[in-house]
């Protein structure tokens, strides 16, 4: 088996997740593939699977699945170039990497293409299932939050799952949307890192990850332009939301 699975024993409360949702999982080896699936089933999670890419694309045509667990590593269409065209086709069903290649670099481009979380092998079933409980979360927030917001350029619209710049609609993520939410509600606060791991990823225990570094840099690309740079870094401390242009 390419990559260790470590699964050990559940221990983790399954509360906030609507029970049932369908995840699909994508690998080409088979022992995975029916580990996992028995794993999610046992969280309470319905499952599909896939052998390869090319046979994922498929499904995608006739199943909406609420989560794609993506392996890297497969023949004809790696995971990277998977995502890379569900994204280009406007598919925007939250994905979770898997892989036994933990390099910055490739975390990086898995998280860049459009991937909503990226986990190494070897890993525990609780992390795993905590992680998608995560991600699950954020979709879910992105099409029931309330409430619109606004930061000068930037208008988010919930009830459209849209953001605008100067009235140009900009296409974001999942977990970018959520970011960009937390950040206008606090706008003019500063934001801990610890506090967005939180607020956004669900990770409520000291970790060492860049991934709101990651996913700041992605907001910036998107929303800083005419002069607009609302975006700002703390130094030691965190991040700030503010309107006025610099």
């Amino acid at each position: 088996m390419r990559g260790e699975l470590l699964l050990g024993k559940m221990s983790v409360t399954w509360q906030g997740i609507a029970m049932s949702q369908l995840i699909m999982v994508i690998d080409d080896e088979a022992g995975v593939r029916d580990l996992l699936g028995d794993a999610l089933k046992l969280a309470g999670f319905e499952t599909i699977t896939a052998a390869d890419a090319m046979m994922a694309q498929t499904l995608l045509r006739n199943t909406k699945p609420d989560l794609l667990i993506v392996d890297i590593n497969m023949p004809m269409m790696d995971g990277f170039e998977f995502i890379e065209r569900i994204r280009g086709n406007g598919d925007n069903t939250p994905a979770l990497m898997l892989s036994a290649r933990g390099d910055r670099a490739d975390i990086t481009r898995g998280l860049t293409l459009g991937a909503d979380d990226y986990v190494t092998k070897p890993f525990g079933l609780e992390e795993l299932v905590l992680r998608i409980k995560a991600i699950l979360r954020r979709s879910q927030f992105a099409l029931s939050a309330p409430t619109n917001l606004r930061s000068g350029p930037i208008v988010l619209d919930s009830d459209s799952h849209q953001v605008t710049f100067n009235d140009e609609v900009v296409d974001l993520s999942p977990t970018e949307f959520r970011l960009l939410h937390v950040l206008l509600e606090s706008k003019g606060r500063v934001l801990s890192k610890t506090f967005l791991l939180d607020e956004v990823w669900g990770i409520t225990f000291e970790s060492e990850s860049t991934v709101v570094d990651t996913y700041i840099s992605y907001l910036r690309k998107k929303l800083h332009r005419e002069g607009f740079e609302g975006i700002r870094t703390i130094r030691g401390v965190g991040f700030q939301l503010q309107a006025e242009k610099k």
